[in-house]
């Protein structure tokens, strides 16, 4: 399908098809995500070279073309890229939530770490965990039912008014502290291998992925995706202007917020599912989005292609920050992303917000 863009402002164009179709987009927003997603790429070229047995990037992009050894081959293809790919996936997943849930409550610190999905998934997981000793499909099962049982009991706790603004954030906080506890009571009654399993995945960690961890994140990415970004992004817009202005212009408000709720919590709980509870990429990547776009409304694309660099971008970081090492992604982010918080924390203080 081909069409002809023309300028509508310094900001945004649209592209108009034969079929009398148009799309508006901002070419900037394009050029970040296009960016971030080559940034995303190159980190992941390197993070394959990167082990025991070292690479280098021409190596490693001549064997994904299958034109190595088959030594570098099963390296490459059989026990590297599937982490590397699992980093993406969740990167891309986490990004993508957070951009849904910070545009829904048009607060910064919506985020599923602090809006208790995240500690909804843990539950999810840790009890297949605990309880069954389940692998990754089933993890995944729980993640997701554990991730939909706390947006249910948010919701309900919020209210049909308080589904979005400062009531969310705040019965999120509580939950999430309630959940907290739960995690923990569920790790006492674990023996000891599933137990040192659980901790491990309560970290978040990318060691040891392999296709059936990555499988339901990119089938999430791949169902969900479109819906978002296609189907409910323009209504998203709309709804970041208000109610009642969103109202007029004829949104369905109480049915996008539902279908992009459901959208983020999935999304959150496949992440969680495959690597963990990875703090604060979800928080971060709509944030710096936003800013190298310096556009206002979701910047879903951006955040989706910021979110898999940060993720990858740590992933590397843990792998080489300390010689004869390796430490858990969940570890790496943590640290950055509570400064980030910190940081955003007294920002939003200077601002009068909170």
């Amino acid at each position: 399908m081909t069409g002809r863009a023309t300028a509508r402002g310094p900001r945004s164009a649209v592209v108009r098809t034969p079929a009398g179709l148009s799309f508006r987009f901002r070419p900037r927003a394009i050029a970040v995500a296009a960016v971030c997603l080559a940034v995303a790429l190159g980190t992941g070229v390197l993070l394959i070279g990167t082990g025991d047995f070292p690479m280098s990037p021409a190596e490693v992009v001549r064997t994904l073309a299958g034109q190595g050894s088959p030594a570098d081959s099963l390296i490459v293809n059989e026990i590297r890229l599937p982490r590397v790919a699992a980093g993406l996936a969740v990167g891309a997943a986490l990004g993508l939530a957070g951009a849904i849930f910070q545009s829904l409550v048009r607060n910064p610190l919506g985020s599923p770490d602090i809006l208790g999905f995240t500690q909804g998934s843990s539950t999810g997981v840790l009890a297949v965990i605990v309880l069954t000793g389940g692998g990754s499909l089933t993890a995944a099962a729980g993640a997701a039912a554990g991730g939909l049982a706390t947006g249910l009991i948010v919701l309900a706790v919020a209210g049909r008014r308080g589904a979005h603004g400062q009531r969310l954030v705040l019965v999120g906080i509580g939950v999430a502290a309630i959940l907290t506890g739960v995690n923990g009571y569920l790790l006492t009654q674990a023996n000891i291998v599933d137990a040192a399993r659980a901790v491990l995945w309560l970290t978040g960690s990318l060691d040891g992925r392999d296709w059936a961890d990555t499988a339901p994140v990119l089938a999430g990415l791949a169902v969900l995706g479109p819906l978002v970004l296609v189907v409910c992004g323009r209504a998203l817009r709309m709804l970041e202007m208000g109610g009642d202005a969103a109202h007029g212009l004829g949104v369905p408000i109480e049915r996008v917020r539902l279908v992009m709720l459901t959208a983020a919590v999935l999304l959150t709980s496949l992440a969680a599912a495959a690597a963990g509870p990875v703090a604060f990429v979800a928080l971060t990547a709509p944030q710096l989005a936003r800013r190298l776009t310096r556009t206002t409304g979701p910047n879903l694309l951006p955040a989706m292609c910021m979110g898999a660099a940060l993720l990858v971008a740590a992933d590397w970081a843990a792998q080489n920050a300390v010689p004869g090492r390796q430490l858990p992604v969940g570890v790496v982010t943590g640290l950055l992303g509570g400064g980030y918080l910190v940081w955003l924390l007294m920002n939003e203080r200077k601002t009068g917000r909170i």
